[in-house]
């Protein structure tokens, strides 16, 4: 781990399924918590569509500015699995059949009727590139570099996820304490900014809700120190409490 820098990551979820409506992203969720456990912060998503112009100027732009991106969809067996073609283009290299790609597909199509053109087509891969293990389907992910190509089926998502899980450089995961209760926050935002302000390395988050017809809010309270968020986790509620609100460790 190096301490003092912070690792960030972005995501480009890729898919006109997605930003139709009829299918709900799961992978940013999954990608976030996996992120932190691994030290690394993610810190922009974006989602595009099927246009190979709009993937590759969200990939060449992320690419430039953190230390890690990932991209899920569109590396399937379909003419629309376009996420290959537009990486390799936006990066200035050519679409190549990875070889080892090509015999892992080999053999999980052997008894599955044999790896078709179309199947094939789960072996490309832009110029250069390494290949992520997918057990659960046997089309491999795409890593150049920093770059991180991942399929977009969440379950597959996360079992790619899995192989790389001890091979990013990171620092240390983010660790959260939450305390919540029937608080607008609108009446202790000067609070929470003195707060967080004081306790250098920390951040508090402010969650509006409304239940039982009243409005309140959770706050949680993030660092990379677990004792730092607990100090900080103390101050705020005990401050909380003196303005007369009742509060909740966990939250509400």
């Amino acid at each position: 781990m190096s301490e003092g820098k912070i690792w960030t990551a972005a995501l480009v979820v890729i898919g006109d399924e997605i930003l139709s409506g009829r299918t709900q992203d799961k992978n940013i969720a999954q990608l976030a918590s996996w992120l932190n456990v691994q030290g690394i912060r993610l810190r922009e998503v974006r989602v595009v569509a099927d246009v190979p112009g709009s993937i590759g100027d969200a990939v060449i732009a992320m690419i430039a500015d953190y230390d890690y991106v990932f991209t899920t969809g569109g590396i399937g067996p379909t003419h629309d699995d376009i996420t290959v073609d537009s990486i390799a283009a936006a990066l200035g290299v050519g679409v190549v059949i990875h070889p080892d790609a090509r015999a892992t597909l080999e053999r999980y199509y052997e008894t599955r009727g044999g790896l078709t053109e179309a199947r094939l087509r789960m072996a490309r891969v832009p110029e250069g590139s390494d290949l992520i293990v997918n057990k659960m389907s046997g089309a491999p992910g795409i890593r150049r570099g920093n770059l991180f190509i991942l399929a977009g089926v969440p379950h597959i998502t996360a079992g790619m996820l899995d192989a790389l899980t001890g091979t990013l450089e990171g620092g240390r995961p983010l660790v959260s304490v939450t305390i919540g209760g029937f608080v607008p926050e609108s009446e202790v935002a000067d609070l929470l900014g003195a707060t967080e302000k004081a306790h250098v390395g920390v951040s508090i988050g402010s969650y509006p809700f409304f239940k039982e017809g009243r409005v309140g809010a959770n706050f949680v309270v993030r660092s990379e120190d677990i004792g730092q968020a607990e100090a900080c986790s103390n101050q705020l509620t005990a401050a909380l409490e003196e303005r007369g609100y009742a509060i909740t460790a966990g939250g509400i």
